[in-house]
This record gives C-alpha cells, structure tokens and sequence, in this order.
C-alpha cells in the first residue's frame, strides 16, 4: 500500500528526557553487540485505531518515566577512544527524539485492507534524523502520526547495537506499563554487558560457518547478483494454527519454528533456481539468555543472541534435508559455541555474516509485541516498517498460533516463492521417499494446502476489508482487535 502525500509537522520534534536522574557512565558494548551488521535501527510500526489511540503528551510523559530504567536509549554512541573501531554508550540522558506529525488523508482502516504490505512510501511515517552518520543518530527515535479517523500510527526504531528483539520488547511494553499506570512499579533491567566479554586468550573452538564465506559454493555469486541486482517485490502469507499443525505432521517431532524455518527455506530456494550443487545457508537468531552458564536474565536489555547456521546443497535441501539442518544449527548453540562466537568477533574485527547465498529469518512472535497497550487497548496492526531482503515471522493479531511471513524475494521469482511457501510436499527428515514416489502414489498434498492457506490469505483480506468499513462507518467498533496482521 502507498501513502500518498506528506505528514505535517506542526512543531519540532523535541527530545525526551528521563524523568529522574539516571547513572552518568559509560556503558560497554559487546562483541553481540558491537556487530557491523548491527549497525542499523530495529523499526515497529503500529497502527492503533481511535478507540486505543493515546494522547501525544501522555506518551511522552511515559516515555519519560520508561526511560529511567532504560536510561542507555537515551544517551549517544560513541566510539571507544582505545579500542579501534568499538563502539560505546555514552549513558548522558540527551534523550530518545520524539515527533508528532499528521495525516488527516490516512486512516487506521487503510491499514487493514489486503494489500496493505509495507511499501517505501511508508518511511515517512518515522522522522527521518539528518545526521552524518549512524553513530550519531539517536538510539531512540519515536513519530506519532495523528490519522484523519482519529487513530493513530506510532513507529520506533530502536538501536540494534543496544538492544535485541526480546530487550526491544522488554522496552515497549515498560513504556507501555507507564502510559497505563504511571505509578507501576520500576524494573531491574540489566544493562551490564560484561558476562559476555571475549576471554584471554580468545579461544575460537567452532567453525562458526554463519561468518564463513569460503564454503557458499560455485552458484553462490550468481544467486547473490540475482538477489541483490533485481527489484524486489514484498511476499506476505499467514499459516495458521492449522496450517503449522498440518506441517509438523509431516516431520519427525519439532518446533513450529523449525518446521516453518525449514520450509519457507526450502521455498526460497526452489524459487530462486540455483544450480543443485549451491552451498545454500539459513541463518537465524537463537536467544542465549538460558544458554549460558551462568544465565543472563530475561530483563538483559542488550543483544543475547547468536546466527545459527543451517547448511545444505540446493539438491539436498529440495529433497527433505531442511529440518534436520535446522535442528543441528539450533542445537549446536550452547555456552562453549556462544563464548568461542565472542571471541571469533574479537579476533575478526569487523566480521560480517556470509550472505551470498543465504536467507536470514527473524523471528518476532512469542515476544508480545502484538499485545501493546498504552492503556486505551491494543494495536489492529504491528509489523516491520518496511520489507527487506531478509525474512520476518511475524505475530498475527488476535491469533497467537499463527505466523505472518514476511520476506523480499526478486519480482521474477515472488509467484513461485507464493507456490512453494502454499505447498507441503517433501519437508521431511528421513527422505526415503523419493519427489516422484510421493507424487505416484495418486494423493497430491501440494493442492489441498495451496488451496487452503489461499484461501484463508483471502479470507483474512476479506475479514481486513470488513473491519476497514467498520472502522469507518462506527467509532465504537474502532476497539476490535481481531484484526489480522
């Protein structure tokens, strides 16, 4: 969906201090932390109808009171003056950037409707910060749009060197506890980030293939020319509840996220047509707070997470591999594979994950981010700002077995990326049944499955379309929250 015109500004954005004295220090980043490809802002977008919709003032109060405990958000990156090319905290309370803008020609309801994936236009919908670099952008930055319907659009981007997607998490709704009960009780949030220092000596025990470029293969080039020299184009598909039940059946036993990893994986790959000899990888992010030994807390508000690495060969990976792969990468995440990670990216200053072949999925469900309330209710839309190349499981609103996919795949192969994704045929571990005796044995499964996941997108662009008209036609059911992502 494109979002025509420009938002109005109708003051300066002003920065948002906390409302008490916070500690004046400087705050270490860790290896996790201090990763070049971290080096960019995690951006929610939530649409909150009229009935849910707060006051501006009061959410910068909130903010406020939420930033005491999350003073680090708003102080400055700097880097280190004696270790090259580190970046720090300078814990300094300058403050989290806060804009209001309005859109009377938008409405909580345009959201809602089918189409409405993330499109570049919607960018504006968060105060772009005219800055030299990323080091000096705000760790926090907020813009409240105000909506023709009396709605609202709120979008943050919150430093990804400062924080994951649980500490994210953690964060919006501590914001969102103030806005609803200003008197709510403050929360010991770890900032300390000194439990993951590298050793000495650094002893680098794994080959950590996640930051490995040498074994991606002879097609690995050509699949990243076609990844990265063609216009993408957003895929969105929800599997519900039924759906991932009807996937799991078809694996040995597994997680939803290991059967759907290994399945929207394999559908990116049957996509994109590599050679069959391709080392193709899957890198997802696997949280380490119970990992560790001693374990960090779940109020660790900085990044406690590593890549874990599936790899396989275009061919093997068609034939069934996937979840096996999947289940290996997770499970060789423990506290020696995370220790040896932090002292690679000690040795390896600068080190980047290897993306020639690979699709990386982050996983936002089971963090709560669809159940934010700033005391009016919850939100009828949370995503991604905008769609990248990398693949997002998304929560859906108001069914909480359900997953959005989120990925951007190149035009030419976004109809086929919809086919595999809709089709579950040979996603299993053992693949001792080969591609053509599943399909000789007369029982299709691929039809039933497109069909069905087809038509329940259908279903729920109707169900959007509905509840658009009902946002527009009655302000008491601007309050509904069934609505899907």
């Amino acid at each position: 969906m494109e979002i025509p015109g420009e938002c109005e500004y109708r003051s300066s954005p002003e920065m948002v201090r906390p409302s008490k004295p916070t500690p004046r220090r400087t705050l270490y980043l860790s290896n996790l932390d201090d990763q070049r490809f971290l080096r960019f802002s995690i951006k929610y977008l939530y649409v909150f109808p009229a009935a849910a919709a707060v006051v501006a003032d009061d959410l910068k109060a909130a903010l406020a009171r939420a930033l005491v405990d999350y003073y680090p958000l708003a102080g400055r990156l700097r880097p280190s003056d004696e270790d090259d090319g580190k970046l720090l905290v300078d814990c300094n309370a300058e403050g989290a950037l806060f804009a209001e803008a309005f859109m009377p020609g938008l409405t909580a309801g345009d959201f809602l409707n089918g189409n409405a994936k993330p499109h570049k236009s919607w960018r504006k919908l968060l105060y772009r910060v005219d800055a030299a670099s990323f080091v000096a952008v705000p760790p926090l930055v907020v813009q409240v749009t105000q909506l023709g319907c009396g709605g609202m659009v709120l979008c943050t981007a919150i430093c990804h060197c400062l924080c994951d997607g649980i500490a994210s998490a953690n964060f919006l709704h501590a914001w969102a506890r103030d806005a609803a009960n200003p008197i709510a009780d403050e929360v010991l949030v770890l900032h300390d980030r000194r439990a993951l220092r590298p050793r000495c000596p650094t002893r680098v025990a794994f080959t950590h293939p996640e930051y490995a470029a040498d074994a991606a293969g002879g097609g690995a080039p050509l699949l990243l020319a076609q990844l990265i020299g063609q216009p993408l184009s957003p895929v969105s598909l929800t599997f519900t509840a039924a759906h991932l039940r009807h996937l799991k059946t078809k694996l040995r036993q597994c997680t939803s996220f290991e059967a759907l990893a290994a399945h929207v994986w394999r559908a990116w790959v049957l996509s994109l047509s590599p050679p069959p000899s391709t080392k193709v990888k899957l890198l997802f992010s696997v949280n380490v707070r119970r990992r560790l030994k001693p374990e960090l807390p779940e109020t660790y508000s900085g990044n406690a997470f590593v890549l874990a690495c599936a790899e396989s060969t275009a061919a093997d990976l068609v034939n069934g591999c996937g979840l096996r792969r999947v289940q290996e990468a997770k499970d060789r995440v423990n506290d020696d594979y995370v220790r040896s990670m932090v002292d690679l990216l000690e040795e390896r200053r600068g080190a980047k994950p290897d993306l020639a072949a690979t699709l990386v999925i982050s996983a936002w469900t089971r963090l709560g981010l669809e159940d934010l309330d700033f005391g009016n209710g919850k939100p009828a839309h949370m995503g991604p700002l905008t769609s990248e190349i990398y693949c997002v499981f998304l929560p859906v609103v108001g069914q909480p077995d359900a997953v959005t996919v989120l990925v951007s795949v190149p035009q030419a192969a976004a109809d086929a990326f919809h086919h595999h994704c809709c089709s579950f045929p040979i996603l299993r571990d053992d693949a001792d049944e080969s591609p053509a005796a599943a399909a000789a044995d007369g029982d299709d499964p691929i039809i039933p499955m497109i069909s069905s996941i087809v038509s329940n997108n259908k279903q729920m662009d109707s169900n959007k379309t509905k509840q658009h008209q009902q946002l527009q036609g009655s302000d008491h059911l601007l309050a509904r929250h069934d609505i899907l992502a």
